[in-house]
This record gives structure tokens, C-alpha cells and sequence, in this order.
């Protein structure tokens, strides 16, 4: 569960005991749902309290902060949160009854105060308008506390970048300076020669069987391929898995071609599929922003995410094919489906995954510069059951808002060729994060 932060003001010359009683309420509410607050539990009143308060919390390092505004207070105390804690802030404020009389808590105008200096300063925050016995309350929370972790994911991110993209593949170009400053994420580049393939003819023996041991227990066809391309694609996945161990990487962005066929005589899809199952997306085609736009919806998921090609359009069934060779994770492999595998399609080595995806909601990112600035594009779908549609790995996907003018928002702004997506609904918690990333948002 994310790391929390919570923070209440109180000023004295307020209604003290219903003020305490909304803190009681708030910080009994996160609790109850599994939440451990991190920060002093009392409340805060003067600027003083706000910067010691602020250097505990930073020492503790939240994901996110909320701070409860259980009265009216100047924006000093927020500002001196945000100057020093990095991680986004949550003002909530509680409503009050109309009652005719005295204004008890004026905690709204407080955190009115506190967005405008924190706009000003071009810091990013949320809000909640709620009483803490709102159930809204905690669901809006938790999309904010998951993004706040995704947000935390990228800034503690290593991805290795194996070799260079293609020539002509301008949608896998990456500014290694510009991932870092804006969204914590390191590139270590790794020699696809010296190191991948080097490792990957050396993987020892024993570990290269029990990944295929493993893999046959999953899959039907290992067997009756050529057992030398397997051993090479296995040696790749041994030598990544303990790269990634050995350098603390996140993920990956490989090149995988030519040169895995022509000098390795092996697909690298295999072996990428395989890790993609296990949480260590990679991509293909050297793609960087395209395994950390995986790395974004793993984070808020919980569970694996692949990068995949859009390649047709069935009218019939309103639904864009997604496809790519075979490096899907096998978690995604229908149910009603065996999954095997296979030999890449144009190169005629192995391995690769073979399987239809399976049915299920869906939500689809992609961290883009096809303008030569960030966006993060977003949409939402169903993942249908359908005739598989080609060799590899392969589904159906029938768009939120139109499946036809989902392509045609891809193609008429030029986007990258590569979208990523996982299992599950977390568009709010995509368009959350990047606010919080200060991205905008172009949703298909």
C-alpha cells in the first residue's frame, strides 16, 4: 500500500472541539482501510509547527501527503509542506451545515488559499471536498494514493536500454537527460554485443533447463521446435533476469533486431515475454518511453503489462487488433486457450509466445513525444473474445469511445506505433498521475 502522509491544520479561533472531531473521523477512516498515516497526529497551527512537521514527513518520504484543513488557515503552513516534501499534496476540506448562524470551520476557503498560492508557486495538488464519513472520500484517495506510488515507481526507475532502435523507428527515440529531469527515470544503456549476447552464450547450463522446464509446464509446443534457437532465446531471458538482478533495473527496452536472428541465430520475443510476465517490462525495438509507459500501469495495477503494435481494424466487431510477435505476458493468455508457441513469422527462429488475449477490461497508455513535447495518451476498452487474428500473440480491443476513431486519433496525431496496456480500469488514476507529472492528457 502507498506510503501516506497526513497532516491536519487547526486554527484556535475556530470551533476547536468539531474541528478535532473531523481530524479524529479522517485519520480513523484511512486507518480502518489499511492505511499507516505517516507525521505527527496532532494538528498543526502555527508556520513553527508546519516546517518541523515538514521535515519529519520528508525524512519518511511519502508518496503523498494529505492535508486535512479541519479550519480556515493562511496558506503559509501548506507552502512550507510543499517547499519541502516531494511528493503531491491532497487538500481536503470538510462542508459544514447551514445553519444560520456562526461559520464554525471555514475549512473549504482554506484550502481555496492554499491551491491558489500552490498554482502560483507551480506546485501540482488534488482535493476532496468531503466529510470523512464519505465513502467517496476513500475511493478518491486510493486513486490518488496509487498514482502517488506510480509517480514514486518512475522516480526510483533504472531501464536498460539494450542497443540502439532501428533506423526509421523515430517512435522508440528517447532524450536520456530530459526522462531524468522531469520524471526521475534512469537510462542505463547496455551493449547488445558485448554484454547481452556475451551473457546470454554463457548462462549456465542448469539455469537455462529450468526455465524451460518451467515454460513447458505453461505452454504446449516447446518441444517440437528447434532446440538450439529455444536454448538461445532461454540464455537471453537468464542473462536479462540476472542483469536486471545485478543492476537494480526496472525494466527493459531492447533492440531486438536484426541482430538476435542474424548473430544470435535466436528471437528475443520469447524471452521478453517471460519477463514481461514476471514485472520486468521490456519492450521491443529499444523503446523506451514505451517500457516506462508499462512501468506506469504495472504500477497501478499490480499486475504485468505489455507494449503492443495496432495493426487492423474489425469493423465488424468494432475492435482494433493489437498484436506483436510473441513477447506477451503468458498471465494474459485466455483462459479457454492452451497457449503454445512458435517461430517469429518472417525470420522462421524461435521462440516465441502464441496465445489470443484474454477478455477483460482493459486500459491502454502511452507516454508520447510525437509533438516533441510529453503527453501521456489514455483511453479505455474491453479486451473481446474473437477469432485469433495472427500468428503471436494477438486480441481484440473495442475502445471506450469508438474503436474507429481511436485510430483515427493515433494516425491523425501521428503517435508512436507502440501502446501499452494492463488489465483493469485505471484511467482516473492515469489522468491523476499525470497531472501530477504535469503531462497533458489527449484520451482516445
Amino acid at each position: 500500500m502507498s506510503k501516506l502522509g497526513f497532516v491536519s491544520i487547526l486554527r484556535t479561533t475556530f470551533d476547536v472541539p468539531l474541528a478535532q472531531e473531523m481530524i479524529r473521523q479522517a485519520r480513523s477512516a484511512l486507518t480502518d482501510a489499511g492505511y499507516e498515516l505517516l507525521g505527527r497526529a496532532e494538528p498543526i497551527a502555527t508556520l513553527d509547527e508546519a516546517r518541523a512537521a515538514a521535515d519529519e514527513l520528508a525524512a519518511l518520504a511519502p508518496d503523498l501527503v494529505v492535508v486535512f484543513q479541519s479550519t480556515f488557515a493562511d496558506s503559509t503552513m501548506v507552502m512550507a509542506l510543499a517547499h519541502v516534501i516531494d511528493a503531491p499534496l491532497l487538500l481536503w476540506a470538510v462542508p459544514e451545515e447551514h445553519t444560520g448562524g456562526r461559520l464554525r470551520l471555514n475549512s473549504l476557503c482554506g484550502i481555496n488559499l492554499a491551491g491558489h498560492a500552490l498554482t502560483r508557486a507551480r506546485y501540482r495538488y488534488g482535493y476532496l471536498y468531503t466529510a470523512p464519513s464519505d465513502p467517496a472520500a476513500l475511493t478518491k484517495i486510493a486513486v490518488y494514493a496509487r498514482a502517488a506510488a506510480a509517480r514514486r515507481e518512475l522516480r526510483h526507475a533504472r531501464i536498460g536500454r539494450v542497443g540502439e532502435n532501428p533506423a526509421g523507428f523515430d517512435t522508440c527515440l528517447m532524450d536520456v537527460a530530459d526522462l531524468k529531469n522531469r520524471f526521475g527515470v534512469e537510462i542505463v544503456q547496455i551493449d547488445l554485443q558485448e554484454q547481452v549476447f556475451a551473457e546470454a552464450r554463457a548462462a549456465a547450463p542448469d539455469l537455462v533447463s529450468g526455465a524451460g522446464e518451467r515454460l513447458a509446464g505453461r505452454v504446449t509446443g516447446l518441444d517440437t521446435l528447434d532446440q538450439t534457437g529455444v536454448s538461445g532465446t532461454l540464455g537471453v531471458y537468464v542473462a536479462l533476469q540476472e542483469m536486471a538482478r545485478r543492476e537494480k533495473l526496472s525494466g527493459y527496452s531492447v533492440r531486438c533486431w536484426p541482430e538476435f536472428f542474424t548473430e544470435l541465430g535466436c528471437a528475443a520475443c520469447g524471452a521478453m515475454s517471460m519477463l514481461n510476465d514476471e514485472q520486468t517490462p521490456s519492450s521491443c525495438e529499444a523503446d523506451v518511453n514505451g517500457t516506462i509507459t508499462s512501468l506506469m500501469l504495472q504500477a497501478l495495477s499490480g499486475d504485468a503489462a505489455f507494449g503492443s503494435d495496432v495493426v487492423s481494424l474489425d469493423a465488424e466487431r468494432d475492435a482494433l487488433v493489437l498484436w506483436h510477435c510473441g513477447l506477451a505476458p503468458l498471465s494474459m493468455a485466455d483462459a479457454d486457450e492452451q497457449p503454445g508457441v512458435t517461430i517469429h513469422s518472417n525470420r522462421k527462429l524461435p521462440l516465441l509466445m502464441e496465445f489470443t488475449l484474454k477478455p477483460g477490461m482493459v486500459t491502454i497508455a502511452r507516454l508520447s513525444e510525437a509533438t516533441g513535447e510529453y503527453r501521456l495518451v489514455i483511453g479505455r476498452g474491453e479486451m473481446i473474445r474473437a477469432p485469433r487474428a495472427f500468428s503471436g500473440t494477438s486480441g481484440h480491443v473495442r475502445f471506450e469511445h469508438g474503436s474507429r476513431e481511436a485510430l483515427d486519433t493515433i494516425l491523425r496525431e501521428g503517435l508512436e506505433h507502440h501502446i501499452s496496456i494492463t488489465y483493469g480500469d485505471y484511467v482516473e488514476e492515469l489522468l491523476v498521475l499525470a497531472q501530477m507529472l504535469n503531462l497533458p492528457v489527449l484520451q482516445l
